[in-house]
């Protein structure tokens, strides 16, 4: 089955993640079956579908056209012939148990077309073994969907041992066509790559409350606070539900060996029925007060012992080629909301520290947790998962990707997992490349965006490094000014090219550029104040530079994320709107356009421009100075030359 030829999409199962599924490829603009063993069940997953469309189509994320063309494209039936017989392909998401899976595909085999590919949703199940209940092994590969579909931009897509190269890109295309980022699992193997990573990482927390090495509170304000997760270990544990998470250590621990022994901790709460948020109790107490985690109460200790525990499992799936490092922190960040992937942190951590604390946890224990994988120790003598320093002396930049193109410095904010949010590293990152394009005599405009189109930067990231008190806070803002103060204070114009979500810190970013463009679908907004906050990187201060002080009052107070261009237009924030055709074309032409202005004379008037902006008579003196100094240069002559011969100037800066 070749990409271009599907069609028609079959979904095996209307629960949470059948329905999530069938709504994703629907919205794709496919023709989808969703089936179920009853009726009811059929209905409450369509009912379910009908739901979540009209939430997008009142948030403005879809269209009232587009949410009524979804559903209509959904056929909803209980007849498994009737689901299947025109499928191209079919997504089994049934229970995640290997004997109903298997009972499913045994009758499956029956209705399907022979050409048609069967992909399985599964967490952690072979993908081998449920291939070989069926006659067509080389058509079948997993497709792990993540919890909900319609918002996790993750599709593991997974080989069996019999899977097809071609049948793997049709399958890696689909999810792509869905809206999705495919990343592939080059071998079957357990937990494939977020759950091989991160359940491990769940059962050691466990291990370290049941050895009295330290608390529930301190291990969740460890992973929260400390190392930046999106939940502190045990709060995602209640939220994952305590016997999903030990069904997968079981399979790990059977599959694997003694190294995925569930700890007794994980099998009491499953045993007395606390599973978590779904059952009112699991680690917190969801009917009297819920998840309480103090900030102030982390631990290097647990820390360490936790990132050397997911270092190691990195380490075994590069050793056993399931994926390359770059593609596990990929799926990492994107299936678990990681603010960067497991090898990266463990490289700027130390791989030797790391080998060091599991060899010393493996000698105090002697359990096989703990035991160094080949793949870590081997990355460990390499100097890290991604090799060792760079001797260039050119930056490896990891949150941002930065680039020379001609004599434009580009820098797109590279997180489009996590809508380009701004970290702390990330800051330390974008003034890296200020000095990298101050340093280079050719670069003569930044040109800053954001990966993809669902956002320039929807703001901070608070996972990443949630401040710990009012100090850090304070010194957290004063770095941000301080960095995109830069950017005004940076001699060349600065164009920021705002497409998606512009909020919040992300605002405050563009605000601090000299020119700003948008396409029609940019939105934009400070919604400090929901949060009882205030725009911390300047805001308070260049907005209303921008726009003035009522305006910038307005958009400040009433906290809205959804001006659109045309209104940041006619405030004097956005200086061009532009279609979608547009605004690629439009954004390189503008940024080569100011690089061929006079170096010199742009970056003296940004001078005065920001000398003045408290003090007028400051910047008339510096006006006048520069206006002096500029008729030494050969720049004014070259001006002054072109335009008495009708031709365009060529600056050199000089």
């Amino acid at each position: 089955m070749n990409f271009e030829d599907i069609e028609r999409v079959a979904v095996l199962g209307a629960g949470n993640m059948g329905h999530g599924i069938t709504e994703v490829a629907a919205l794709a603009g496919y023709d989808v079956a969703m089936r179920d063993i009853d009726e009811e069940l059929v209905q409450d997953g369509y009912e379910q579908i009908e739901w979540s469309l009209s939430k997008l189509a009142e948030k403005d994320q879809i269209s009232d056209e587009e949410a009524q063309a979804a559903q209509e494209r959904i056929d909803a039936v209980v007849d498994l012939e009737d689901a299947v017989a025109d499928a191209d392909v079919v997504i089994e998401a049934v229970p995640e148990r290997m004997d109903i899976k298997k009972d499913v595909y045994g009758d499956l085999e029956a209705y399907a077309p022979d050409e048609a590919v069967f992909a399985t949703n599964t967490s952690s199940l072979s993908i081998t073994e449920l291939s070989e209940v069926t006659d067509r092994p080389e058509q079948f590969c997993g497709m792990h969907f993540f919890n909900p579909p319609v918002r996790m931009q993750l599709v593991e897509v997974i080989t069996g041992a019999h899977t097809s190269d071609e049948t793997l890109d049709a399958v890696e295309s689909l999810a792509d066509a869905f809206g999705k980022s495919p990343v592939r699992v080059r071998k079957d193997s357990p937990g494939f790559l977020v759950n091989r990573v991160l359940v491990p990482q769940m059962n050691e927390a466990c291990w370290i409350v049941h050895d009295d090495v330290a608390t529930v509170g301190e291990v969740d304000a460890t992973t929260k606070f400390d190392m930046g997760l999106p939940m502190g270990a045990f709060e995602l544990g209640d939220q994952v539900g305590h016997d999903v998470t030990l069904h997968v250590l079981e399979y790990l621990h059977e599959v694997l060996g003694t190294a995925y022994e569930p700890c007794p901790l994980l099998e009491e709460k499953v045993e007395s029925e606390e599973l978590g948020r779904k059952t009112g109790m699991g680690f917190y107490d969801y009917e009297n007060g819920g998840v309480e985690i103090p900030a102030d109460a982390g631990r290097t200790d647990v820390a360490e012992r936790l990132l050397a525990v997911m270092a190691n499992e990195v380490g075994k799936l590069v050793e056993n080629d399931v994926a390359p490092v770059s593609d596990i922190d990929e799926a990492m960040q994107l299936g678990a909301g990681y603010p960067e992937g497991p090898g990266k942190r463990a490289d700027k951590h130390g791989l030797d520290a790391l080998v060091e604390t599991l060899a010393d946890l493996h000698e105090d224990t002697g359990s096989e947790r703990y035991a160094v994988a080949d793949g870590l120790r081997d990355a460990a003598e390499a100097g890290g998962f991604y090799g060792g320093d760079d001797e260039s002396g050119t930056v490896d930049y990891d949150q941002i990707a930065v680039e020379t193109d001609g004599s434009v410095g580009h820098v797109q904010l590279d997180r489009p997992a996590r809508m380009n949010t701004i970290t702390v590293d990330m800051l330390d990152e974008l003034d890296a490349a200020l000095d990298e394009f101050d340093a280079d005599e050719e670069v003569r405009t930044v040109l800053l965006e954001g990966a993809g189109d669902r956002a320039f930067s929807a703001g901070f990231d608070a996972a990443s490094a949630a401040p710990g008190s009012g100090l850090e806070a304070a010194e957290m803002s004063r770095k941000g000014q301080r960095v995109f103060g830069r950017l005004e204070e940076v001699g060349m114009p600065v164009v920021a090219a705002i497409d998606g979500y512009c909020l919040g810190g992300g605002m405050e970013l563009a605000t601090a550029a000299d020119m700003r463009i948008a396409s029609e679908g940019a939105r934009f907004g400070q919604p400090e104040h929901n949060l009882g906050l205030l725009p911390g990187w300047g805001g308070t201060q260049r907005l209303k530079h921008v726009v003035g002080e009522g305006r910038a009052k307005e958009i400040i107070f009433t906290a809205r994320n959804d001006y659109e261009p045309d209104t940041m237009s006619d405030y004097g924030f956005v200086n061009e709107v532009l279609s979608p055709e547009e605004y690629d074309d439009r954004k390189w032409e503008l940024a080569r356009d100011l690089a061929a202005g006079p170096p010199i004379a742009q970056k003296l008037t940004k001078r005065a421009m920001l000398a003045g902006r408290d003090d007028t008579d400051a910047g008339l003196e510096l006006e006048a100075s520069a206006f002096g100094h500029l008729f030494t240069t050969d720049d004014v002559w070259e001006g002054l030359a072109a335009f008495q011969q009708d031709r365009e100037p060529e600056f050199e800066g000089e």
